[in-house]
C-alpha cells in the first residue's frame, strides 16, 4: 500500500527585509511545529519598499500590504505575514485575518550613544524618528531635545547613532528583539511616557477567505488575548479615522479579573507639536474588544480628538511603516 501523498509546502508571502523575513520565518516555524506542514518563504516586493517618496503621499498605511494581498488573491502565495500595525483598519475583500500569534513586547525603545537614557541626554541632543506619534510624545516630555526626521531600516537608523548623525533613535522593541539586537537598547520606554502604535509588536497572518480549510488550520497559531488587545486598539484607530500621519497611540491588554478576564485599554491623541493631548482609558470584556475600542474612540472624538488631528501634519514618512515598524 502507498501512503497519502505529502501535501505541498505552504507558500508564505513576505517582504524581503531582514525584519520581515525573520518575522515570517517565526510564523513558518510555528506552523511546521503545530500543523506538521512544510512552509516556504516567497519574497514579494511592495510599493513601499521601492519608493523613496513620503509614505503619506503613497497612501500611508497599507503601502507595505497591498502587494502581498495581491499575491494572495492571485494564488501566488497561500498566506502572508505582516506587522499588524501595517494593516489598514478597513476589511479587505477576499482576505481573512486568520491568525494573530502571541505578541512581542509592544513598547518603544531607545538606542542612544554612550548607553544614555532619554532623561540623561543633554539639552539640544538630536533624537531621530520618522513617526509623528513618537515625535509628538517625545516633545510632550519636555526634555529639550531636537526631534530629527529619519527613515530607513533598523540598521540604517541605528547607524545614524553610531555615526554621530543623531544622539539617539526610538524604535519598536519588538523589531529589535526579533532580529537579535536588544543588546543595543539603552532604555525601554514606559507606556506612561510613550504609548505604542495600535498593534505594535503583533503579527498578522492573512490568507484567502475562500480557503476555509487554511483559515481553520491557521487558527492553531492564533493567540486569543493578543487578538482581543489589538482588535480594541485598531477599533480606536478606525473610530478616529486616523492615518499614519496622526499622532495616535493605544495599548490594550487582557488581565485576570475577579470573576472573568478583563480588557484594559489606554489611548492618546496629540497635536503634532505635543502641546495638546487627549488621553483616555476604558475597560470591558475581551469578547467585546471591538466595541470597547469603538466606544473609547467615540469618547475621544467627543472630547475634541478630531480637532487635534486636523492640525498641520508632517510631510516626512512615518518610519513606523518603514521596515515593518521596527
Amino acid at each position: 500500500m502507498t501512503g497519502s501523498p505529502t501535501p505541498r509546502p505552504l507558500r508564505l508571502g513576505t517582504r524581503a527585509s531582514e525584519l520581515a523575513t525573520t518575522q515570517s520565518g517565526h510564523v513558518a516555524a510555528l506552523l511546521t511545529e503545530r500543523l506538521g506542514r512544510a512552509v516556504e518563504l516567497v519574497e514579494v516586493t511592495t510599493h513601499g519598499d521601492v519608493s523613496s517618496a513620503p509614505l503619506a503621499s503613497m497612501g500611508g498605511t497599507g503601502v507595505f500590504v497591498s502587494a502581498l494581498r495581491d499575491a494572495l488573491l492571485a494564488g501566488q502565495v497561500d498566506l502572508a505575514v505582516h506587522s499588524l500595525k501595517d494593516l489598514p483598519t478597513a476589511p479587505a475583500a477576499g482576505i481573512a485575518l486568520a491568525a494573530v500569534p502571541t505578541r512581542e513586547d509592544p513598547r518603544d525603545a531607545v538606542v542612544a550613544r554612550d548607553g544614555l537614557t532619554l532623561g540623561e541626554l543633554p539639552a539640544g541632543s538630536r533624537v531621530g524618528t520618522g513617526s509623528p506619534r513618537r515625535a509628538a510624545q517625545l516633545e510632550a516630555l519636555g526634555l529639550g531635545v531636537e526631534v530629527v526626521a529619519i527613515r530607513g531600516n533598523v540598521g540604517t537608523r541605528i547607524g545614524k547613532v553610531t555615526s554621530g548623525e543623531v544622539d539617539a533613535v526610538i524604535l519598536a522593541r519588538a523589531g529589535l528583539a526579533r532580529i537579535g539586537r536588544t543588546h543595543e537598547i539603552t532604555e525601554v520606554l514606559d507606556p506612561l511616557q510613550m504609548l505604542p502604535a495600535p498593534g505594535q509588536g503583533a503579527l498578522a497572518v492573512e490568507c484567502r477567505s475562500d480557503d476555509p480549510d487554511l483559515v481553520a488550520a491557521l487558527g492553531a497559531i492564533d493567540d486569543a488575548p493578543t487578538r482581543a488587545a489589538v482588535e480594541a486598539e485598531r477599533a480606536v484607530l478606525a473610530t478616529l479615522e486616523a492615518g499614519c500621519s496622526a499622532p495616535v497611540g493605544a495599548l490594550a491588554e487582557v488581565v485576570e479579573g475577579e470573576e472573568a478576564d478583563e480588557l484594559w485599554i489606554r489611548a492618546v491623541v496629540m497635536s503634532t507639536d505635543g502641546g495638546l493631548s487627549i488621553r483616555m482609558s476604558a475597560t470591558g470584556s475581551p469578547g467585546d474588544a471591538t466595541g470597547v475600542g469603538n466606544r473609547l474612540g467615540q469618547d475621544m472624538l467627543a472630547d475634541g480628538a478630531a480637532e487635534l488631528m486636523e492640525g498641520p501634519q508632517p510631510e516626512g514618512p512615518d518610519s513606523e511603516l518603514r521596515e515593518q515598524h521596527a
